[in-house]
């Protein structure tokens, strides 16, 4: 075998392809059964994309600056820029791959956190895409098996030589690391977020987005082998979700987004950050972590019935009320504090010309914390209440790499073992999220990674056949 690639979400699929593209023999190994292959991309919808002018589904300009520095700006500098400006430029070309591959795009859903200029849209969502991608695999001559997990590596001089599935060895001359991160390991998200002041242990309540799959053991495998890894264990791609989400799976459709259009308490009925701050795009990722940070990790996002209609309506109705006090009672929370905080609220808007599609000049005035955009009173009925959990993506503990897509060990890369997607995403985002970056680093790295090993492999084959 030429190319083993261990993972079957989006980055291992982008790495099984170009291999197989540029020649190699190539075999994915799945953990999951082929129903629930495809890891988190199966719930992802879009990809963020650079682009100097209005292409096919995507609207205006996106220039590489200007992704540059919405990244900058959510990862507070913790970033590499020279992988994460490979991965915006990348960026810029790979729709073509993709359809080539069978993903077909749309313009997106009105109301999807407008993201028109800076998102291109999968038809059918990451599922669709994970399937064409499978088929594509397959129709090439990919080998495919699922209910595979590997659990440990073979390593010799930083080179890769073999992966075992249980008591099975599996050779190759090359491989790619894609199997995700340790975000559905539920004991090492509570080794890594610890126990707070309040003696509670945050990570006890965190929903998973995701996959079951992601059990974070050949990140914990290459950190014991000596890789050179990268990033917090306690940072992740981390979203306020409706509290009702199942533990794992609930996707997409359990994020709760209309954050922006009203206020957030916690289980106090005490308001704790400005809902207003930025476009929700920029910040809906931050919001987990906020609410990791409350008493009891549960929030409470508060709108009226002028917000109804503005945003993408989750999957689950929220607690609805003709009053607040109702409300507060339907929600559990102290009623007399509820009202009062509402009141205060309410008091401080200072109402300008509301437009949600912009920073508008909608503010409080002498609130701390503030709102600054879109501040307009919650005073008409009825109410709605929806209870916020901490919903976790993906984890960015990860192994450090080059512009190769190599594994270090000690400071040296590899030459025939790479990674890709949530297991190397910690170099591009130290902190933070804004949407659909974690496509792009997945296929940009993917892709990377695949024609990498592909070259690793071939090389080798061809040093191994002049020396017989």
């Amino acid at each position: 075998m030429d190319v083993l690639v261990i993972g079957g979400g989006n980055a291992a699929l982008c790495a099984a392809l170009m291999a197989r593209e540029a020649g190699a023999s190539v075999l994915l190994l799945e953990a999951s059964p082929r129903e629930w292959r495809g890891g988190n991309s199966a719930h992802t919808r879009n990809v963020r994309c650079m682009h100097d002018a209005p292409q096919d589904v995507l609207v205006e300009a996106y220039p590489e600056e200007e992704y540059w520095q919405d990244l900058l700006k959510v990862t507070g500098g913790i970033t590499d820029e020279k992988l994460a400006r490979m991965a915006i430029r990348a960026s810029s070309g790979f729709r073509d791959w993709m359809r080539r591959h069978g993903v077909h795009f749309q313009p997106p859903l009105s109301g999807a956190l407008h993201v028109a200029r800076t998102n291109a849209f999968f038809m059918g969502g990451g599922k669709a895409l994970v399937n064409a991608y499978y088929r594509s695999a397959e129709k090439l001559g990919v080998q495919v098996r699922y209910d595979a997990p590997v659990d440990r590596l073979e390593i010799k001089d930083g080179r890769f030589v073999a992966a075992w599935v249980g008591d099975e060895r599996i050779a190759a001359q090359a491989c790619v690391l894609a199997a995700g991160g340790f975000e559905s390991n539920r004991e090492w998200l509570r080794e890594a977020w610890g126990q707070n002041e309040r003696g509670e242990w945050p990570a006890d309540n965190f929903l998973i987005r995701g996959t079951r799959f992601n059990q974070g053991v050949l990140i914990r495998f290459m950190r014991d082998a000596g890789a050179d890894m990268i990033g917090d264990p306690s940072q992740s791609h981390c979203v306020a979700i409706d509290a009702r989400a199942p533990l794992y799976d609930g996707g997409i459709c359990t994020r709760i987004d209309c954050v922006s259009l009203g206020v957030v308490v916690n289980n106090q009925a005490q308001r704790f950050y400005d809902e207003g701050e930025d476009f929700w795009p920029k910040r809906y990722a931050i919001w987990g972590r906020l609410v990791a940070q409350q008493p009891g990790q549960i929030g409470y996002s508060i709108i009226d019935a002028k917000a109804v209609g503005r945003f993408m309506p989750p999957v689950f109705p929220g607690v609805k009320a003709d009053t607040l006090p109702e409300l507060a009672r339907k929600l559990g929370l102290d009623e007399a504090i509820f009202v009062q905080t509402v009141g205060d609220y309410n008091a401080a808007c200072r109402e300008g010309t509301f437009d949600h599609t912009a920073l508008d000049d909608c503010h409080t005035e002498g609130l701390t914390p503030a709102k600054t955009h879109w501040a307009r009173p919650i005073d008409t009925a009825p109410f709605y209440g929806y209870a916020l959990r901490p919903g976790i993506t993906f984890t960015y503990l990860g192994l450090k790499v080059n512009e190769h897509a190599a594994v270090h060990f000690g400071g040296q890369p590899s030459d025939n073992l790479f990674v890709a997607g949530e297991m190397m995403a910690g170099n591009v985002l130290g902190k933070g999220y804004t949407a659909g970056v974690g496509m792009t680093i997945g296929t940009a790295f993917g892709r990377i990674a695949g024609a990498q090993a592909a070259k690793a492999a071939l090389n080798s084959g061809a040093t191994h056949a002049a020396a017989h």
